[in-house]
C-alpha cells in the first residue's frame, strides 16, 4: 500500500495514465457529466470531499499548464473564485455552458462532494521536464 499521496486506486491510476495536454476537469457534485472521459467520484456526502481539498491533492501530483473556469465563479462562489485566481495566475475564464462543452474532451474527470456553484475547473497537463 502507498505510504502517500493519492491512496484512491481508481484516482492514482488514472493520473499515471496522464500525458502533456491531457485535460482533468476538477467539479462539483452538480457538475453534468458528458459521456466519454474517465470518471472517478469521490463525492461521499454534500462538501466531502471539497473542492478545494481535491484540488490541493491532485495538485501536489500533476504539471499543469493552464487552467479553465466559468466566468460564474467570481459572483456565485468567491470562495472558489479566489483560490482558482490564486493557483492559478493565468486562469482563463468562459462562460459556464462553454465549460461544460470542454469538460466533454477531457481524459478525466474528478467529481468532489463539493455543493457549492461552479467549483469546477478544468486543468491542462504538462510536462515535469
Amino acid at each position: 500500500m502507498k505510504r502517500a499521496g493519492i491512496l484512491n486506486r481508481h484516482l492514482a491510476g488514472a493520473l499515471a495514465e496522464l500525458g502533456h495536454g491531457d485535460g482533468v476537469l476538477v467539479c462539483d457534485a452538480g457538475m453534468p457529466i458528458p459521456d466519454g472521459p474517465r470518471v472517478v467520484d469521490l463525492a461521499f456526502r454534500a462538501g466531502v470531499p471539497s473542492f478545494a481539498e481535491v484540488l490541493d491533492g491532485l495538485l501536489a501530483e500533476l504539471v499543469v499548464e493552464g487552467a479553465t473556469a466559468a466566468k460564474e465563479v467570481r459572483d456565485a462562489n468567491p470562495a472558489a473564485a479566489a483560490l482558482l485566481e490564486g493557483e492559478f495566475p493565468e486562469l482563463e475564464l468562459v462562460p459556464h455552458e462553454r465549460l461544460k462543452g470542454l469538460s466533454a474532451g477531457a481524459r478525466l474527470i474528478v467529481r468532489t462532494g463539493e455543493a457549492r456553484p461552479y467549483a469546477n475547473v478544468l486543468l491542462r497537463c504538462g510536462v515535469f521536464f
